[in-house]
């Protein structure tokens, strides 16, 4: 589990364009890393054109977005296009980014449990460490919370 204050987990994974994406290559910016259940669903959606048009804002502090769930390189594709988002998706199929970070969760819903990502937020600073760390998110205002706290670094 990641710590305050401590080194954010290591991740290289795959992303929408073919590319691949790691915490070490993104070392002098700051990392907004979210984890998010699924692709163009209601929640996640609305999550995602948050993040989309405050990008300009996160950008005057150095900071890079970066959403990341189990869903293929190739729906990322689809859900960007569909949506016009202008940060990086990544795909953590193996659920390895999720389980290092936590946010690989036993979820219920009308009383049937399954395994599911939790919606969270993770704020990095240029060196790699862990400054933020939203759970359970709602979406509404996280946004806003989450560009307050890079402003502040």
């Amino acid at each position: 589990m990641p710590e305050l204050g401590k080194k954010a987990p290591a991740f290289t994974m795959p992303t929408d364009g073919g590319g691949e994406i790691s915490l070490k290559n993104l070392k002098g910016q700051k990392v907004v890393l979210y984890f998010y259940p699924k692709d163009d669903t209601p929640g996640c959606t609305k999550e995602a054109c948050g993040f989309r048009d405050a990008l300009p804002d996160f950008t005057k502090v150095d900071a890079v977005i970066i959403g990341v769930s189990k869903d293929t390189v190739a729906k990322h594709e689809r859900f960007k296009e569909k949506y016009d988002l202008p940060f990086t998706l990544a795909s953590d199929e193996d659920g390895k980014v999720c389980e290092a970070y936590g946010t690989w969760i036993e979820k219920s819903m009308y009383g049937r449990k399954y395994m599911g990502i939790d919606r969270s937020t993770f704020l990095i600073d240029e060196n790699g460490i862990l400054r933020g760390e939203w759970r359970k998110v709602k979406v509404k205002g996280h946004v806003e919370e989450v560009l307050e706290a890079a402003q502040a670094l």
